[in-house]
């Protein structure tokens, strides 16, 4: 027969065994705003850090065989608006060229970030930014450089993930390389500059394994423009704006997950969280 356990001894292993379940969880990730770059961070992120120029552009439509500089990207200035003490929190305003106003808020759990984007046309006259982009740089989280992180990368064709390069890859556009997949009701003329999959993706997500393999990041934005792989260790899920009529506003959803290296675990997730796309 055992004997029990004074209550002090009780206590102190009740509490020894409490702190070691709460040690074991994952810490929420960590955000951080300055001169244009988001940066997520956390002991348990592949890397350490994921940096993310937010937002990189601004875009007008007409876009897929047009000049970058003179025609696409549209001027824009970002200013933070919280106090920076919630290490979990960040909330931005953009102002662009033509008078639109975006604000957004961020938020972090231990496995995503979270993205809530609010556009306002407050002018008379109809903005010109159909899309924009935030440009999500993984070097660090691959372990690659930009010739060897492709083959790391992934998009959903036909219900299932495709490794990168995908079939069908294009190879020719006003600038190249680069790989560009728009969702069906977005027009083709609307697109990034870069060469343009007919292959349409079937659902929102873009994402990329981790340098072990023991992770998975993956980004979506609804409603979206395109997804993109760049040209400096990047993916995009670009989001859409469609142009505002004046004192029009829309709302605009986003998330960035990094998971266990369970796919099917990432598509539940994604479709708790997009609904509109089941």
């Amino acid at each position: 027969m055992r004997t029990p356990l004074p209550c002090a001894a009780a206590c102190f292993a009740l509490l020894l065994n409490t702190a070691t379940t709460f040690a074991a969880e994952p810490q929420p990730l960590k955000l951080d705003w300055a001169e244009n770059y988001l940066t997520i961070s956390g002991d348990h992120l592949p890397g350490e850090e994921i940096k993310i120029h937010y937002l990189e552009a601004y875009c007008r439509a007409g876009s897929t065989d047009a000049d970058w500089v003179k025609h696409t990207r549209m001027k824009h200035k970002t200013v933070r608006l919280d106090d920076g003490q919630d290490d979990r929190f960040v909330k931005l305003q953009c102002e662009v060229g033509d008078g639109l106003v975006v604000v957004h808020e961020i938020r972090s759990t231990h496995d995503e970030v979270d993205f809530r984007i609010l556009a306002t046309n407050p002018t008379d006259r109809c903005s010109e930014a159909h899309w924009a982009q935030p440009c999500i740089r993984l070097e660090k989280f691959t372990g690659r450089n930009q010739e060897t992180y492709l083959a790391r990368s992934f998009v959903f064709l036909d219900g299932e993930l495709s490794l990168m390069p995908t079939r069908n890859w294009a190879t020719e556009a006003r600038y190249t390389p680069g790989q560009v997949w728009a969702p069906e009701g977005v027009d083709r003329n609307d697109v990034n500059p870069r060469p343009l999959s007919d292959l349409v993706p079937s659902n929102g997500l873009i994402g990329c394994f981790s340098a072990d393999d023991s992770m998975l990041f993956a980004t979506a934005f609804e409603p979206y423009q395109e997804l993109f792989q760049g040209v400096i260790v990047c993916l995009h899920a670009d989001f859409r704006l469609g142009g505002l009529e004046p004192g029009e506003t829309k709302s605009i959803r986003g998330k960035i997950y990094v998971l266990p290296n369970d796919v099917p675990a990432l598509l539940k997730r994604y479709e708790q969280d997009f609904p509109e796309h089941q």
